[in-house]
């Protein structure tokens, strides 16, 4: 059975995504953690992230790199946090979150969002990612 990423990355559920390529998709999360936490996932549906082959890992990484500059004009903080959890849903993925201090990086914590302000912000991190 498809994730609800395969699902996202198939066009059957929305989401707010912010780029893409051949083989990697990058979207909102649309419970964040912090404003700006967004999602890097392959197209292809993989579990763990070290059965990715060395191409699409390598492929992955590059794409979230690039994904987190452009995240970084647009949520003020001082870094762009990084996180691979891969527990929650069984597909890869890595977790970019904007940072100001290191509670940032809490998944116990949420805050609330509009769809009106994912939308807006979706499209102001897509349009600053090169």
């Amino acid at each position: 059975m498809a994730t609800i990423f395969s699902k996202i990355v198939a066009g059957e559920i929305p989401c707010y995504k912010v780029a893409e390529t051949e083989h990697c998709f990058a979207f909102l999360d649309i419970n964040p953690v912090v404003p700006g936490h967004v999602l890097c996932i392959p197209k292809k549906e993989v579990d763990y992230i070290f059965d990715l082959d060395d191409e699409l890992f390598t492929e992955l990484h590059l794409f979230a790199k690039r994904v987190a500059k452009g995240l970084k004009k647009v949520c003020p903080c001082i870094k762009i946090g990084e996180a691979v959890v891969g527990i929650d849903v069984p597909h890869v993925h890595i977790h970019l979150m904007p940072l100001n201090k290191p509670g940032d990086l809490n998944f116990a914590h949420h805050v609330e969002m509009t769809p009106d302000e994912l939308s807006a912000l979706a499209a102001r991190i897509a349009a600053a990612i090169e």
